[in-house]
């Protein structure tokens, strides 16, 4: 059901690879509610997806860009804001990747080139978007910067490798960041924190499927799925939440909160009888 919720917002989506991707279903969401937008990724990851699709459903276009490059972003946002017709209403930056998970390598045994590409694609982008969207005074009063994080960014998830920095590094830039943008733009920027999410990126972990039974028998509610994500994104975007700002908000049907539940002590107890 659409309720309008975006009628008349202008935005950049970042991170649509395949229907798999919240980006991607935060996009269905965000065109059924009303509103417009860009949508960017990476180049190489332009080749992997099938965003062209993705805009053709939603009347998009595709503009390249490497997140992490500044000149890159800079051209972005200039040609967004000349494609929807006015400054930005709404950011999502869905983007995350780590080549020591890619390759293998152990937390306690990372290559620290690969550790600061990581960083700096999953986080430093979020400052550089942030920076150059301040910086162009890209954004209108009101408008929303979302970043998509988990949980490992509080508690130790040992597979989850250097992407666990990574998202502590991400959650503290939107509280940073976040601050001044609040202060003189009147812009509002959190993160949300999903459960864990059968995506393309997030099946890379090794364990992952361990991670997503373990959450489910943890959370009252159940995991928190992709599409139900977008949903919570859409109204983050909306005018219900503009005073909600510098948060972590946790999307994850009560996990956060949890120390055990009946569910895993069942399992824990016949695993050991």
């Amino acid at each position: 059901m659409a309720y309008n919720l975006l009628k008349g917002k202008r935005g950049i989506i970042f991170g649509a690879l395949d229907e798999k991707s919240i980006a991607w279903k935060t996009a269905e969401r965000v065109h059924e509610e009303g509103g417009t937008f860009v949508l960017t990724n990476a180049p190489i990851a332009l080749r992997m997806g099938s965003i062209n699709k993705l805009a053709e459903k939603t009347n998009s276009k595709v503009i390249p860009a490497d997140a992490t490059s500044i000149e890159d972003l800079e051209k972005l946002v200039d040609e967004a804001v000349k494609e929807l017709g006015g400054k930005i209403d709404f950011v999502l930056h869905s983007i995350g990747m780590s080549i020591n998970v890619r390759k293998g390598k152990h937390y306690t045994d990372q290559n620290y080139d690969w550790t600061a590409k990581g960083w700096d694609v999953s986080a430093g982008s979020f400052h550089k978007t942030m920076q150059v969207l301040y910086k162009k005074d890209a954004m209108n009063a009101w408008g929303s910067i979302v970043a998509l994080t988990y949980m490992a960014a509080q508690r130790v998830f040992p597979d989850y490798n250097d992407m666990a920095d990574n998202k502590a590094y991400l959650e503290s830039i939107a509280r940073s960041f976040g601050y001044f943008f609040g202060r003189d733009k009147k812009v509002r920027v959190n993160t949300i924190s999903q459960s864990p999410t059968p995506t393309t990126a997030g099946q890379g972990v090794k364990g992952f499927d361990g991670f997503i039974a373990y959450a489910e028998k943890m959370s009252p509610l159940g995991n928190a799925t992709a599409q139900e994500c977008a949903d919570y994104t859409i109204t983050m975007f909306s005018d219900l939440t503009k005073k909600v700002t510098l948060q972590n908000l946790y999307h994850d049907g009560g996990f956060s909160n949890m120390g055990v539940s009946d569910g895993v002590m069942e399992a824990f107890v016949q695993e050991n009888e």
